[in-house]
């Protein structure tokens, strides 16, 4: 189809870019063009921010930047940069400190004003086509902003240098001069437990966010202490999300966030991140519990993504979008007549009854989203069936109704690949293989971590953005952390040296490009990426773990293995630089918090045996299905050769005539283990 106007966005690969690309804005991506420009022309930047699985960010497009009016305005008095904030974090999480400053809020779509010199000085998120419940229109926001820059130049000069001190401020820190305690771990035990939602699970009130690494950190902390509270407080919020509308029932996986405090109606989007995250944390309370619901909802979760988001190359794209056909959640939310349509009115009433699909819907146009809203129990005295016939009845009424909606048109998928999304992912399978055995969630992790080694590579550096067979933009601290995490979950899952080789020199590259010599910790941009008006270390655990906090891991577990001290040292530096943040703030420290947890108490298991011996695989299986939180996990293979100083841990055991296990437990040895029995003791 012929499009009245095409701009400079028509040749970038991001989906959420392209999607502007016919808007009659006069759009740029980010880059020297426009910054040039700006500085040429003396005029301000209107940089949007937004990505494409962002519901506001279409309505704002459709509103604002298709409408003819609005872009003349727009090109006339700014130049105007559209960025995919999931190709560019730096530049999103930079330009959100600033609106989070001058306005106390922030969030999608972001719109920023900024000087040509790149320093912010108005911003704020969604604007309305024209005046709308108080709030101005985007033309008089563009008319206001154009003229100020124009008439109040001196103020505007002071509010830059303010915003350029405040950014400035915001992003250093200094190392903690205290102890590393235990003390800092119930501290942030005692935040979460006051913000717990006790009726519905989850912390605090809507939206409700799936805080899957603070579950971690309680699940971590139960180990460490015993605590019933924390671990019913996971228990809780994991099992109310499952049953929740958050959950897709019928395909599996999680949306975005829940709009209610009780996870009922969900925002539609699905992020690969979150999915990755979640695995592990169902994984993880299953080997905690042993509950069967968890191990299903892991399971789920990895086969919705392995079906929707893996590519042929195998690397995994970034998300689906939440509207389909221009509406929102329509390609999830069902009628009690659609319903019945398909599983007839037989099988169709008692499982309407079960996933709480009424006549008046509880979501638009008598539309409900599906979630467990009755007890089989009950059900199953209401409709005089055995429970056991109730669940294979809902299983095969799941399979119908997911076939159905397969002939639907579907949400967009954004596929673009990511590689610190990737990384995440790569050890969500590896966790799904080492709790299940399912080999074929170990081969999805090696295809996607062979992809980013073999297309997001380069010169030993790490490329952050594969889309249409091009890779592009620098990797920043997130990329190798989570793929370097990825790597050494490899390595446990396989024992193959190869992944921990690789692991090892990337990490000698994160090193080189982000830390910082003075005061310790990772800059969230390298050396070699484009320079910014203020450089952050991303220090919170907000939807993504900071990179930090995933380094932290990292270094802690590559000094054990590869005996490289220096690499443990370099992990308590990045603790003891935020230290004194995670005391004061602990709820935005949740996996810096797990970190700590695992710098003070780590348990060393190493296993001396051949990878091939049936003895030496019952005893990793044994370690693999055993919630072993702080644990650094190596094999020496006697048929193998390795670097001299690896594993240093297993240097003075020799050649045992048995496979063997030998376990260190906070800096005590323990005795050694032959077989599943006597480790299953000692793990416990």
């Amino acid at each position: 189809m012929e499009q009245k106007y095409t701009n400079r966005l028509i040749h970038e690969t991001s989906p959420y870019l392209l999607q502007h690309a016919h808007n009659p804005v006069d759009w740029y991506p980010w880059g020297e063009e426009a910054l040039n420009r700006a500085k040429k022309e003396d005029k301000p930047i209107l940089l949007s921010i937004g990505y494409s699985a962002c519901h506001w960010c279409h309505v704002m497009e459709e509103e604002s930047f298709e409408n003819e009016s609005i872009a003349e305005l727009m090109n006339q008095c700014f130049v105007c940069i559209k960025v995919d904030r999931e190709e560019r974090p730096d530049l999103d999480e930079l330009y959100m400190n600033a609106v989070q400053v001058m306005t106390g809020s922030g969030g999608w779509p972001m719109t920023v004003f900024l000087t040509p010199e790149m320093v912010p000085f108005h911003g704020g998120t969604y604007f309305p086509p024209e005046d709308r419940g108080g709030a101005p229109g985007f033309p008089k926001v563009l008319a206001t902003v154009s003229n100020y820059y124009s008439t109040h130049r001196n103020q505007v000069t002071q509010m830059v240098s303010q915003v350029r001190e405040t950014l400035q401020h915001i992003v250093e820190m200094v190392p903690s001069g205290r102890a590393l305690e235990e003390k800092a771990l119930s501290n942030a035990f005692e935040v979460m437990e006051r913000q717990f939602d006790p009726a519905n699970g989850g912390f605090g009130r809507a939206p409700k966010f799936p805080n899957s690494m603070g579950l971690s950190f309680l699940l971590r902390y139960w180990k460490r202490t015993g605590s019933t509270q924390a671990l019913g407080m996971v228990e809780s919020t994991l099992e109310k999300m499952a049953k929740g509308g958050m959950y897709d029932h019928l395909g599996g996986g999680f949306h975005r966030y829940s709009v209610d405090d009780r996870w009922l109606i969900p925002h539609f989007e699905k992020m690969l991140y979150d999915n990755a995250l979640l695995s592990r944390t169902y994984f993880e309370a299953y080997q905690a519990t042993g509950k069967g619901l968890y191990r299903k909802i892991g399971e789920e979760i990895l086969n919705y993504v392995g079906r929707e988001m893996r590519s042929p190359g195998g690397g995994f794209y970034s998300t689906q979008d939440a509207d389909s056909e221009g509406e929102e959640g329509k390609f999830y939310v069902w009628t009690r007549d659609k319903i019945k349509d398909v599983l007839g009115k037989e099988q169709g009433t008692p499982f309407c009854a079960y996933y709480g699909v009424t006549p008046q819907g509880n979501f638009e146009g008598e539309a409900s989203v599906l979630h467990v809203a009755t007890p089989l129990e009950k059900l199953s005295q209401l409709y005089s069936i055995p429970v056991r016939d109730l669940e294979e009845l809902f299983e095969e009424g799941r399979r119908k109704l997911f076939a159905a909606r397969e002939k639907r048109p579907k949400p967009g998928r954004d596929e673009k690949i990511l590689t610190s999304w990737n990384g995440l992912m790569v050890s969500g399978f590896v966790e799904g293989f080492k709790t299940t055995g399912n080999a074929e969630y170990l081969l999805h992790a090696k295809e996607a971590a062979s992809f980013i080694l073999r297309e997001m590579r380069k010169k030993g550096q790490l490329i952050r953005v594969f889309k249409s067979g091009q890779s592009h933009t620098n990797g920043l601290a997130e990329d190798y952390a989570f793929f370097i995490q990825g790597l050494i979950d490899l390595y446990e899952g396989t024992f193959e040296k190869s992944w921990l080789i690789k692991a090892d020199a990337l990490n000698q590259e994160m090193m080189r490009q982000f830390w910082d010599e003075r005061n310790g910790g990772f800059f969230y941009s390298g050396n070699e990426n484009e320079p910014l008006i203020a450089r952050s270390k991303n220090p919170y655990d907000n939807a993504l773990p900071s990179p930090n906090s995933v380094a932290a891991f990292n270094l802690i577990r590559l000094g054990y293995l590869t005996g490289e001290a220096s690499l443990k040292r370099k992990a308590e530096e990045i603790l003891r630089l935020f230290y004194d943040l995670l005391s004061e703030h602990p709820s935005g420290f949740s996996h810096m918090l797990s970190a700590l947890s695992f710098f003070l108490d780590p348990d060393e298991i190493g296993i001396i045996g051949s990878k091939e011996d049936p003895g030496t695989q019952s005893l990793v299986k044994e370690i693999h299905r055993s919630y072993l939180p702080n644990k650094i996990l190596n094999l020496k293979d006697p048929d193998e050769l390795y670097e001299a100083s690896w594993f240093p841990f297993l240097t003075d055991k020799g050649t045992p005539e048995a496979p063997t296990a030998f376990i260190c437990r906070r800096f005590t040895c323990l005795p050694p283990a032959t077989n599943e029995a006597e480790l299953r003791k000692l793990l416990s």
